[in-house]
């Protein structure tokens, strides 16, 4: 098997193309050969999925929630114990051999039919062999595409690892699909997936049979449990803030003493082209992703004659949180009531999870691989989108800017998968502008932004549903630039820090830099409480760069660094656009309530407004991502409150906070407003 190049600063990690040997052998072959995988989790019981599935609404936990409910509900105690089996019908898994085998042999031909290659790291692989066989293993790969839930059964199956059981998130329209599409959906349910109800909210009875089932998975070791952390899948190809329900579902067991240890095992899924790029895009837009369905399932096969290029698994090192938790937290909590009760969290209990659950998606990011591709998309997204439309970048241009990042992002510690050796810098290049020939093409010298593909030729009907047509093409891109802003986003803040409060002082810059943490942080993900952290990380990483000299009292910016500084600050560009975008929007319309459907369409129409008379070149503020997230921002930052009305939920505009907000953004408020800010709150 071969080695690819990954390009990396501390990189001993080999990883191997597994489909290298799989496209000599026969798929049947690999499908019905011998599955001995290790037995999960030393000292744990054999358990079939029935049996797991009966031994849940037997707890103590679950019978004491049950009379609950009924009391407050007024049901009888029988009526509320059927619902739990409904809801456990609906629910479980049912993982057969069977089944798997069938996957198997249906993921081998499409693995072989969509991607050139599937790289996975050998020493991960041995790691989680040996994680399996200890303590209840927890499987947490990031979330960019449908892929991410079968290549992990694939690679399990393949090397004769546990396989393990799959929360899938599921919306109350798909468990409609789902009993429509049996057949599927029962293939799902064989291979390990459970599914759970999106949108649940205060349901109790819910939540108490979703957790039992999780914490009785765990507690009997009954195989490794597979989630993400994210909880849904990037739509950016940015990783989310994380979501902690399913985290402490997770970690009470241990909490409560009932394991000695459980292992988390991050994992890091990259990929060249992502099968659902278009689709991601229009859901940006407010188009509504289409309901899966049978018809819809046959429809989707078309993508098998498309190429994706490679995928990179990266499986991180396994951590025990055991030791994670060493000094942070005081278990003893739960030994003052019975076990079988429920409890409240405690505040430090609640802490350690969001760092835990922060730390996990770090190591993802950290661990993800970048093609030549990202490096292409952060290049071409420096332009105005005017300029790729009508005039295109050079590719010499394009050429020398991409390499000139390169280095940077191995000096900031990235992982590229850039061949080496036996292909030149343009044949790299140029093999991935044709795995991505819906979005970019090369004319004459000249590197053109695709705005009509897909579209049946057809002119747009309205200058509006224009720029909407090419906001789709710009946001396909800026998802793959998307993937690499993890490596230069403190570095990025910093630069904006710098040039935005024109200050030398290291105290003032940190303070402008967490401002723009806080402001920023539901667009990147930074671990809780660590701000300093990432204002030290930001500084050493420019500083190794060049960029930056530091001392005790004053950063500045060296002759050399400049082109880097500029970079960086264009990168960020958009966020801070977007955001602007909003803010004045909201202080503009003085509407003081709005629901969040009334937000995202009044603000994607102004800004299409703004682009069409030219006043604004970012054509990312219409994504209702941005826009979302710009408003978690300002109800974190207690300029927006959240009102509950008995139809919807409702959101109120503090005017004056949102107009400090945007003023300190572009800088019109002195700096001295930002340091006597407490924690950056406004």
């Amino acid at each position: 098997m071969s080695t690819p190049c990954i390009d990396s600063v501390n990189d001993d990690e080999e990883f191997v193309d597994i489909l290298e040997d799989l496209r000599r052998s026969w798929d049947l072959g690999h499908a019905l050969r011998t599955f001995k995988p290790p037995t999960p989790c030393t000292g744990a019981l054999p358990c079939t999925a029935g049996e797991l599935t009966t031994a849940v609404p037997k707890s103590q936990y679950l019978r004491y929630i049950t009379k609950e409910v009924a009391l407050e509900t007024g049901s009888s105690v029988e009526a509320v114990e059927e619902q739990v089996r409904v809801i456990l019908s609906e629910m479980s898994q049912n993982l057969q051999m069977s089944s798997i085998r069938l996957l198997g042999y249906a993921l081998n031909k499409t693995m072989k039919r969509l991607f050139t290659s599937v790289h996975v790291n050998m020493d991960g692989l041995n790691r989680l062999q040996q994680a399996t066989q200890e303590y209840p293993v927890i499987l947490m790969p990031n979330h960019r595409s449908y892929m991410d839930f079968l290549i992990i059964s694939f690679l399990t199956f393949t090397y004769d690892l546990p396989m393990p059981v799959i929360a899938a998130g599921v919306r109350k329209y798909l468990f409609q699909s789902l009993a429509k599409m049996k057949l599927v959906g029962e293939i799902f349910r064989r291979c390990g997936a459970f599914f759970i109800r999106r949108g649940i909210g205060s349901d109790k009875l819910y939540w108490a049979v979703l957790s039992e089932y999780v914490k009785t998975i765990v507690r009997r070791g009954y195989a490794p449990l597979e989630f993400y952390v994210e909880g849904l899948r990037s739509r950016t190809q940015k990783a989310l803030p994380p979501k902690l329900g399913m985290m402490h579902m997770v970690l009470e067991p241990f909490f409560k003493g009932e394991v000695y240890d459980i292992t988390l095992v991050p994992i890091s899924i990259s990929y060249d082209r992502v099968v659902e790029e278009s689709l991601l895009a229009h859901e940006l837009l407010g188009v509504p992703k289409p309901r899966e369905t049978t018809m819809g399932l046959l429809k989707a096969s078309s993508v098998l004659w498309e190429n994706y290029g490679s995928m990179h698994v990266n499986i991180g090192q396994a951590l025990s949180v055991r030791q994670l938790c060493q000094g942070k937290i005081n278990r003893n909590h739960y030994t003052l009531i019975p076990r079988d009760l429920p409890q409240r969290p405690s505040k430090d209990m609640q802490a350690c999870v969001s760092l835990l659950a922060h730390h996990v998606v770090r190591v993802q990011e950290q661990g993800s691989v970048l093609s030549p591709w990202s490096l292409m998309a952060c290049t071409l997204l420096q332009s105005p989108i005017s300029t790729l439309v009508q005039e295109g970048l050079a590719w010499v241009t394009l050429t020398q800017r991409t390499l000139w990042l390169r280095k940077q992002a191995l000096a900031f510690g990235a992982r590229l998968n850039w061949p080496g050796g036996w292909m030149i810098v343009d044949e790299v290049m140029s093999s991935n502008m044709a795995l991505h020939h819906s979005v970019v093409r090369r004319r004459g010298g000249q590197v053109f932004l695709v705005e009509e593909e897909g579209f049946a030729g057809r002119q747009p009907i309205s200058a509006e549903e224009g720029v909407a047509w090419r906001t789709v093409a710009v946001l396909m891109v800026a998802s793959y630039r998307n993937q690499a802003l993890h490596v230069f986003a403190r570095p990025a803040m910093l630069a904006v820090a710098m040039h935005i409060t024109a200050s030398r002082q290291r105290r003032e810059l940190q303070a402008f830099f967490v401002f723009l943490l806080d402001v920023f942080s539901f667009e990147f993900v930074f671990v809780p409480g660590q701000s300093s952290q990432d204002f030290e990380e930001a500084c050493s990483l420019l500083g190794k760069a060049g960029a930056i000299q530091c001392s005790q009292e004053e950063i500045s910016v060296t002759d050399a660094g400049q082109q880097t500084m500029t970079f960086l600050r264009t990168l960020l560009q958009p966020f801070m656009d977007s955001y602007q975008v909003v803010f004045s929007h909201l202080c503009a319309e003085g509407v003081h309530t709005f629901s969040e459907k009334q937000f995202v369409t009044s603000g994607r129409k102004q800004a299409t407004r703004l682009i069409l008379s030219g006043e604004l070149q970012t054509y990312e503020a219409l994504s209702s991502d941005m826009q979302r997230n710009a408003l978690s921002s300002l109800l974190r930052l207690e300029a927006v409150t959240k009102l509950r009305t008995a139809k919807q939920t409702e959101y109120s505009v503090k005017m004056s906070s949102v107009q400090r907000i945007r003023d300190m953004l572009c800088g019109k408020i002195p700096l001295q407003s930002v340091l006597s800010a407490p924690d950056s709150r406004l």
